[in-house]
This record gives structure tokens, C-alpha cells and sequence, in this order.
């Protein structure tokens, strides 16, 4: 595992990694006993695993800014382990913490935290300088300096984006006169939706950024605030609300309420849907796409189902209803959700049970490149990826726009990059009537580039 030795102390910073959401928390082992959490998110179990593993309690937990894309921990942190929870003065937070402004410093005892005002992805964003005495041996970027790019600015509204882009052509080159040495480690790596170009490595440092970071090689301000803004791509609905749960202070669960769901049966379902609950299907797309309940909405429980969830249930107050495999772990399921605010799940159903019931369950047919008219391909990828490279005649709306775009009439073929999205994409349109949605399970890579189909994937 990747972890950074800081100079001649025993402190190690270690990377704990949140695969589907593209965000990396830090777990800085101070070497005696004592740990700092950076932008710890509110699902702590990987986290935990690497604090009972190093033998350390946390002690602090600091935040470079207030998330849009997950529930910060820091309050968790806060109330059980009695962690300092570390954050900009400006960010107005509603609950006990200690609030720092541009230079403040935190003494770890050996090491020093020096807060840097940083605002561009947020107005109160701050960055983190580890110093050891006179020497800053890693900066903790948060949402500022990615790997090989900045994070967006446009999540607190289109009067702020151009604002925001301007402090963060700032705020990046204050970072950047940093020494060339320092760590450079940021929250969002590839897979976040703020803005980290895919497959980037998740840390560099100054020197190495100075080198290939496009943006920082900008030295004219509109020029930078123009490429930066061109390459916003869209992201979902929740990211809108969490900075302000967030600042709030999210609500603290029950350890032990998150390692179940409750079975209901199929009258409790019935009267929940009927009420407004929807029921996400988990399980992987072959199996759901061989027999489900009606209407519910595909979305396979893996790393990036949190993301998922949230864009295509807007509404965090939905009621939800899970349909799993016996294999698929629960508690995966809800701190997934949990991560994201959504908290009403009432239960799950059992397909087995549903169908006993006297209940019908439908099926969705599954194709591969030989089998499909490409002139009834629809891309449901996003507009970026779409534009790297497409199957010919696939025509692209993004799977988040599905419910309120217009989508042409007759036979599609939903495709992605491996057929998890695409199942997500033909539920949304069974949920809205449509009969005649295919699933790929591929992507654009199984056609050649004369238009013939490849051979389909083992």
C-alpha cells in the first residue's frame, strides 16, 4: 500500500481511497498513538481499518472545505472518538470545532498543520501544510490543486462559477510556490465528479504539477478561467444540497443500525410504492435483466452505486426499497447510501417472495455488438466520454438526463462502457413505459473502427 514517510519523524501519511466517488480521505499517523483524519467521509469503515491497524485514535479531523459530493464524518469522528474537527472560520459551521483562518497553525506534537485560505472550488476552501519545523513536506489540497487538473467551481451556483474560477487561478498559483519537493495530495482523484481528469495517479507533487498540469502552464487569467470553465462537465442533483448539510452538521448514525434492513413482504412493498417508495434493483444486470419487479430501477451495488443512487433518486426523502442477492452485503447497500444523506431505506424484498405473491416479474432482453443495428444504439455515457470515441450511429443522452430528456421512439439498445449504466439507463425508461430497451453489455471498444462488430467480450 502506498503510504509517505514525513522526514526524519515517525509520522506516515496514509491514502484511504473511495473508489466510486473519486475522493481520497488521509490518515496521517503522528507516531504516537495519534492520528490526523483529512476530509474523512461519514462511512468510516476503511478509515477505522486503518487506524486500528496503525494503533491510533484520532484525534483530529480536518476538513478542506465543505463537500458536495459526500457527508463528511467529522461530526462522527467529533462524537465518538472525541476528534477536534479542524475547518475554515469562514465556512460558518453550526457545530463545536475549531476554527481557523489563513496561517493559523494546529501543533501535532513534532509536526504542525498550517491552514491556507484557498478559495476557488469553495469560497471557504483551505489547504493543509504538513510542516515539519521549517520544511512543508506535503500539502493536502482538498478541492484546489488536483493531479493534472482544478476542481470545478460552479457547485454553489452560475453567479459564483466565473468568481470562483478566478480565485482559483489564485489560489493554484499560491500553491505552486510551494518547494518542489512537497507532497501534493488532494481529495478528488479520477471518478469525481469535481472535475479530475480520468485515470490520473491521486498524489504528485509541486514540482511534478509545475511540470504537467495544463492549467498551471496558463498564465493569462480569462485564458485560464475560460479553459477551466469549458471543461465542466454535469453532476448530480445532490451535489447541490450536502455543502449545506455539511455546514449544518450531519446527523451522527447508530453504529449499530447500519448492518441490516429489514424483510418486507410483498403487501408492506405493494403499500410502499404505492406511496412513493422506489425499489432499486442491486443485483448484477444479467440477473436483474432476466426477471424483476416492474418499475424498479437497476442500479448494480459496486464502488460507484452511491453516485448512481443519488442521480437518478433526486429526492434523498424517497423511500427506498432494495431487492439483493443473498451474497450482496447489506451494510455495503446502506452505508453507500448513508454516505450520500440518503437514509430512508424502509427494507428490502425478496424477488422469490415477490413472485409467490402472485406477482408478475419482467424481463429485459441483453445484447451484444453482433446482435445490434447500430442505428439504434443510445450512448448513455457522459457527453465527455461520449466525445473520446463512440460507436457509429450511437446517438449520446447522458444517463442522469434520461428522465426528462426526449428520447427517440422505437427499439433501443442502451449502452455504456460495460453494461452496468446501460442496465440503470433501461429501467429508467421501463419506469417511464417503454417496452422496446435493450441492454449492451459492452461498450463503444466492440466495434472496429469500420463499423463492424468485434468479437463480443468473454
Amino acid at each position: 500500500m502506498t503510504e509517505w514517510k514525513i522526514g526524519a519523524s515517525d509520522a506516515v501519511i496514509l491514502p484511504v481511497v473511495d473508489e466510486g466517488l473519486g475522493n481520497s480521505t488521509y490518515l496521517v499517523d503522528l507516531g504516537d498513538g495519534r492520528a490526523v483524519a483529512i476530509d474523512p467521509s461519514r462511512d468510516l469503515r476503511a478509515l477505522d481499518a486503518q487506524a486500528a491497524h496503525r494503533n491510533v485514535m484520532i484525534a483530529f479531523a480536518a476538513e478542506t472545505h465543505l463537500h458536495a459530493d459526500f457527508v463528511s464524518g467529522s461530526t462522527r469522528l467529533a462524537a465518538r472518538d472525541r476528534a477536534t474537527v479542524l475547518g475554515s472560520a469562514a465556512g460558518n459551521r453550526d457545530f463545536p470545532h475549531r476554527r481557523l483562518a489563513d496561517g493559523d497553525e494546529v501543533d501535532l506534537g513534532g509536526l504542525t498543520l498550517r491552514s491556507w485560505t484557498t478559495p476557488g472550488h469553495t469560497f471557504e476552501h483551505l489547504a493543509y501544510l504538513l510542516c515539519d519545523g521549517a520544511d512543508v513536506r506535503a500539502v493536502f489540497t482538498g478541492g484546489s490543486l488536483l493531479v493534472g487538473a482544478a476542481a470545478r467551481t460552479d457547485l454553489t451556483g452560475p453567479l459564483h462559477t466565473e468568481a470562483l474560477a478566478r480565485e482559483q487561478f489564485r489560489s493554484l498559483r499560491r500553491l505552486a510556490d510551494l518547494p518542489d519537493d512537497v507532497l501534493v495530495l488532494p481529495t478528488h482523484g479520477a471518478g469525481s465528479f469535481c472535475s479530475a481528469p480520468p485515470g490520473a495517479e491521486r498524489a504528485s507533487t509541486i514540482a511534478r504539477e509545475k511540470a504537467t498540469n495544463a492549467l498551471l502552464g496558463i498564465e493569462d487569467e480569462d485564458e485560464f478561467v475560460t479553459a477551466l470553465i469549458a471543461s465542466l462537465g454535469t453532476f448530480p442533483p445532490y451535489f447541490l444540497r450536502l455543502g449545506e448539510v455539511n455546514r449544518r452538521g450531519p446527523a451522527v448514525p447508530a453504529d449499530n443500525a447500519m448492518s441490516a434492513m429489514s424483510a418486507l413482504s410483498p403487501a408492506a412493498v405493494g403499500a410502499a410504492t404505492a406511496s412513493g417508495a422506489v425499489i432499486v434493483d442491486v443485483r448484477p444486470v444479467r440477473e436483474y435483466a432476466t426477471a424483476h419487479v416492474a418499475r424498479s430501477l437497476s442500479i448494480e451495488l459496486r464502488p460507484a452505486f452511491a453516485t448512481w443512487l443519488g442521480w437518478l433518486v433526486p429526492d434523498a426523502s424517497t423511500p427506498l426499497v432494495i431487492v439483493r442477492n443473498a451474497d450482496q452485503d447489506p451494510e455495503e447497500v446502506v452505508w453507500q447510501a448513508r454516505k450520500i444523506d440518503y437514509t430512508n431505506i424502509v427494507g428490502e424484498l425478496d424477488v422469490d417472495d415477490w413472485h409467490a405473491a402472485g406477482h408478475p416479474l419482467v424481463s429485459t432482453k441483453v445484447a451484444t455488438a453482433g446482435d445490434v443495428d447500430t442505428t439504434q444504439l443510445l450512448d448513455i455515457r457522459q457527453h465527455s466520454e461520449y466525445a473520446a470515441g463512440h460507436a457509429p450511429n450511437a446517438r449520446n443522452i447522458e444517463l442522469g438526463d434520461l428522465a426528462t430528456a426526449k428520447v427517440p421512439s422505437g427499439p433501443l439498445v442502451a449502452m455504456c462502457g460495460h453494461g452496468e449504466r446501460a442496465a440503470s439507463a433501461a429501467s429508467v425508461l421501463e419506469r417511464d413505459g417503454r417496452e422496446d430497451v435493450a441492454i449492451l453489455m459492452g461498450g463503444p471498444g466492440d466495434w472496429a473502427p469500420d463499423g463492424t462488430a468485434r468479437q463480443p467480450r468473454p
